[in-house]
């Protein structure tokens, strides 16, 4: 599937994918694709004339059926549109050309792919109906010499592994830049270091730790302690999903560097995930107060600080 929303010029894609010459003769040589193999899709380009039209009118036909590709083409316009790019890449398979303009076009497709949200399972699938309706025609076409059609074939099938290969590069490509905007994004959220009582800090912490984060909140908190004369500072991470084993020996040195300053850390809620991962790489969290939740963490905190928690009684007073 096609469409002509997408800027013209791909140039930033492809240096931003390092799609070299030098990268598409290795992925060529590593799919055994050779001239040889464009000669035989050349060979049958006439046919491919004339199976075109009735293998596109399946392929829409078949995605239409179904509801997960169907709403990709509600709009009648853009089913044609994309109907007649789609007949001009099929040719294109059987023009024996594979240089730099074939590459921006597998790359196009795949940036465009990913940005309307098409699954990968629904982009392959695509391929494979396509593949099979082809090897009908071919065949027929060929019976009295079925060892020219599987050689089209073949050559055919190595071309298309090298068109998903590349596609799929933009797939990823696009999903790391959404992962760096978003990691830069919670960059820049202010992780307040909140002082609930004097000498007592929270640091909430939400989302993923990085090095540069768990830096900056190192700086924060340092800070902080310095400048409210914290005693105690509770660092809480029950927002963060995971902590590698950087990141974990980054908060040590926290913890270290705050009691140098005369505060102690009580980390609050590690998840069972991340615990288990801090076992699994030898973290050593023994000199680490930790407690389950904020909660406990709070309690701990106030302890150290000399307060004294008093329950009330049945009556709703302090117990005498």
């Amino acid at each position: 599937m096609n469409d002509d929303t997408e800027p013209a010029d791909h140039r930033p894609l492809v240096q931003a994918l390092g799609i070299t010459e030098q990268e598409i003769a290795r992925r060529k040589a590593f799919l055994q694709f050779d001239a040889e193999d464009a000669a035989a899709l050349a060979g049958i380009n006439g046919l491919a004339e004339k199976y075109a039209e009735p293998v596109i009118e399946a392929f829409y036909r078949h995605l239409l059926s179904f509801e997960e590709t169907r709403e990709f083409f509600q709009d009648p316009k853009r089913l044609k549109r994309v109907k007649n790019l789609q007949r001009a890449y099929f040719l294109d398979l059987t023009r024996g050309e594979y240089a730099q303009a074939y590459i921006e076009d597998r790359l196009k497709t795949g940036a465009i792919h990913e940005r309307i949200g098409l699954p990968v399972k629904s982009y392959l699938g695509m391929y494979n109906f396509y593949l099979r309706a082809v090897a009908d025609h071919l065949f027929a076409a060929y019976q009295d010499t079925p060892e020219r059609a599987l050689k089209a074939y073949q050559a055919l099938l190595k071309l298309v592994f090298l068109g998903i290969g590349l596609s799929i590069d933009t797939y990823v490509q696009r999903r790391e830049q959404l992962i760096r905007a978003q990691q830069d994004a919670i960059r820049e959220l202010p992780t307040p270091v909140l002082q609930v009582r004097e000498r007592l800090l929270v640091l909430p912490v939400i989302g993923a730790l990085e090095p540069q984060r768990a830096r900056q909140l190192t700086e924060q908190l340092l800070d902080s302690i310095r400048a409210t004369r914290a005693k105690v500072a509770i660092m809480d991470i029950t927002g963060v999903p995971l902590v590698d084993s950087k990141v974990a020996h980054h908060l040590l040195q926290t913890v270290s560097a705050a009691r140098l300053m005369g505060a102690a850390v009580i980390m609050t809620g590690l998840s069972p995930q991340i615990a288990q991962a801090l076992v699994a790489i030898g973290v050593d969290l023994s000199e680490v107060r930790t407690t389950v939740d904020l909660q406990s963490g709070l309690e701990e905190a106030e302890a150290l600080l000399g307060y004294r928690l008093v329950h009330p009684g049945a009556d709703g007073q302090a117990p005498s």
